[in-house]
């Protein structure tokens, strides 16, 4: 990536500041949020088509697919987050155009077979490949670079957008003021800092249903890994789950013929999650940060990775795995972050003694 740096200072300027591309401080979230409604969206359409027979909405020749209206609610995001400035719609937006994603890329059977079959065995992985790929992206712009004390600035003034029509609530004006102490003492932040101060006070506005769901998830995973048993619960299953992965693979190997490769995709990446799992048993007794790091990445290895090849050799069959998967990832970070706080609080006590 290219840096340069603003003339008279030292600091440098990451291209896409250049290009007057700031990054939402909360784009991460919404992302996120955009790709869990995409999933959850075909995982409830084909369960509610089975359910009903897979009825059509039509007639007289006329078949009016649920792609079209995976596109009406597509175009209604789009709109919604191309009329209005600040973040007030965003994460509305996110889930209005999860949706219509969801519906959109359950229909990809159609378009990839001459004969249009909706039924299409590799569209599970097709979809699930789609999701981890927008997914990876997604961590490639915001995962991999920390977050420029302008960006932090322009996420505060872009608070102050939305602060200057409709007022602050205390939680919205904690948060502007949370961005604006990142921001440090960069060339704007004097005037960011002022703006906001005059901002009156008003308690009323758009309920932000993911940061709701958010809050609550987070509180659930708390709670679960107060219980001490609960992550050891957790660290079983995700053994458990990349031996089932393994026998799968085996089980299903000399069927597959050509597609032989789906079941070695399916032992090989089972075995090193299964090998980062079992570092993670041997390093927890030593230093439980590390051990915690090792079985997230072990589980990051079962959701890139062995899931697509699940859903290849079982289809919608996989979907238990992947949910047991998202589970488990929330619940090891969820004990990783309270093990680096730990540290964190044991280390700031012994500097004062």
């Amino acid at each position: 990536m290219s840096t340069t740096s603003r003339p008279g200072t030292s600091s440098p300027v990451h291209l896409m500041l250049r290009l007057g591309l700031p990054r939402d401080p909360l784009a991460t979230r919404n992302l996120g949020t955009f790709l869990v409604v995409t999933a959850l969206t075909v995982l409830v359409t084909r369960a509610l088509l089975a359910a009903s027979g897979y009825p059509q909405l039509g007639g007289g020749g006329l078949h009016v697919a649920h792609v079209l209206w995976g596109g009406l609610l597509m175009a209604l995001a789009f709109v919604l987050l191309l009329s209005f400035m600040g973040p007030v719609l965003r994460p509305f937006g996110a889930i209005v155009g999860g949706i219509g994603f969801g519906l959109f890329v359950d229909e990809v059977g159609k378009f990839v077979t001459s004969d249009n079959d909706y039924f299409y065995e590799p569209t599970a992985a097709i979809i699930y490949a789609t999701v981890v790929a927008l997914g990876l992206v997604a961590e490639a712009l915001h995962g991999r670079r920390a977050l420029d004390p302008r960006e932090a600035l322009a996420g505060a003034v872009d608070d102050a957008v939305a602060g200057v029509v409709g007022g602050f609530t205390g939680h919205a004006r904690a948060r502007a003021e949370s961005r604006l102490e990142a921001a440090g003492e960069v060339a704007g932040a004097k005037e960011t800092r002022a703006l906001l101060r005059s901002v009156v006070e008003d308690h009323e506005e758009l309920p932000d249903v993911v940061e709701a769901v958010s809050r609550g998830a987070v509180r659930v995973l708390h709670l679960l890994v107060r219980a001490r048993f609960v992550p050891l619960l957790a660290v079983v299953l995700l053994v458990a789950t990349a031996t089932v992965s393994v026998m799968r693979g085996l089980l299903a190997w000399g069927d597959l013929g050509g597609l032989w490769w789906v079941a070695a995709g399916a032992v090989v990446s089972g075995l090193v999650g299964a090998a980062f799992a079992v570092v993670g048993l041997l390093q927890v007794r030593h230093d439980a940060v590390e051990g915690y790091r090792w079985f997230r990445r072990a589980v990051l290895v079962s959701l890139l990775v062995t899931q697509f090849f699940l859903f290849r050799l079982s289809e919608w069959d996989a979907s238990w795995g992947l949910l047991v998967d998202l589970v488990v990832l929330g619940v090891v970070s969820a004990e990783l972050e309270v093990l680096r706080r730990n540290r964190e609080r044991s280390g700031r006590t012994d500097a004062a003694a």
